[in-house]
């Protein structure tokens, strides 16, 4: 496998970073089985790439894509907290209006951004190839994200949506108004996902409407492998676990469809996937038991 190669997967990893931040504040923090993300993230690259292919700034037209994919979680947590419909329905019917809505923002199946200009093009420096400052603008990208999400779950409003999460009956005992806290948690997580795809369409050329398909196991891929690889209680830990096991899936995904030995194509990237999340759960019980034995 070439070092191109490599450096792709690490790019796309990156991205895919976050996702898995957040996918883990929806399925961790909040305990709120989301599948909304397969539509948010091919909503955000649909209205980057949109935006951008009708002229507008691109930094404008991420930061519009990030706020409509916000507006969706908002969307999935209101379905559950106002009108009762349990929270992995109300996602999934997001997920499905969200496909036509982005059929009908794109008003194709995908728009392609080949001569258009992206936020990698416009502040890539002379002299540097592009596959090369596209990672080292999303490493910076990545960890500002890390480090908000860190610092804002160290507040007020942070713990509280963490309380919600573990115990919302004595969350809301204690005064938190846990409506307030799911549906601020939906709009971060979801508009994560959006800046992802934005991300991801700009990268790769352009939005398609397929982009979003799995999504969300490629988020929760991320979060498991991160979580057994770096299991810890300190969610500055928690974040940085789920990134690294972001890039490692895609370095694992790569390195399969890439080695002849193994004899995998593109159309096995689904089967892969499922073995690769499949080993990360039994990876813990099997550490358990080993345990066990040896105590």
């Amino acid at each position: 496998m070439s070092i191109y190669t490599l450096w792709g997967a690490f790019e796309i990893g990156l991205i895919f970073g976050l996702v898995a931040l957040g996918v883990l504040i929806s399925f961790r923090v909040l305990r709120f089985p989301d599948l909304t993300v397969d539509g948010s993230f091919p909503l955000g690259g649909a209205v980057a790439a949109t935006l951008i292919s009708q002229g507008v700034d691109p930094f404008l037209a991420t930061a519009i894509a990030t706020l409509t994919g916000a507006c969706a979680g908002v969307v999935t947590g209101w379905l559950n907290v106002s009108l009762k419909i349990m929270d992995l329905l109300a996602s999934i019917l997001v997920m499905i209006a969200l496909y036509s809505i982005n059929l009908r923002i794109m008003g194709r199946p995908n728009v392609p951004l080949i001569m258009e200009p992206t936020v990698f093009s416009v502040l890539q420096p002379e002299g540097m190839a592009d596959y090369i400052f596209r990672p080292l603008m999303l490493v910076v990208v990545v960890l500002v994200a890390k480090v908000v999400l860190d610092w804002f779950f160290a507040t007020e409003t942070g713990l509280a949506m963490r309380s919600t999460g573990v115990n919302a009956p004595m969350a809301r005992a204690q005064g938190v108004r846990t409506w307030a806290m799911v549906l601020l948690g939906m709009a971060i997580s979801n508009g994560l996902v959006a800046l992802a795809g934005a991300f991801f369409a700009q990268s790769q050329g352009g939005a398609d409407i397929s982009m979003g398909i799995g999504t969300i196991v490629i988020g929760l891929s991320a979060v498991i492998i991160g979580e057994s690889i770096i299991p810890a209680r300190r969610m500055i830990i928690t974040t940085f676990a789920v990134i690294i096991g972001a890039v490692l899936y895609r370095f694992f995904i790569a390195l399969a469809l890439n080695a002849d030995f193994i004899g995998l194509k593109a159309q096995d990237l689904n089967l892969l996937t499922a073995i690769l999340v499949t080993v990360a759960l039994v990876l813990p019980l099997l550490k358990q038991r080993f345990k066990a034995k040896r105590g």
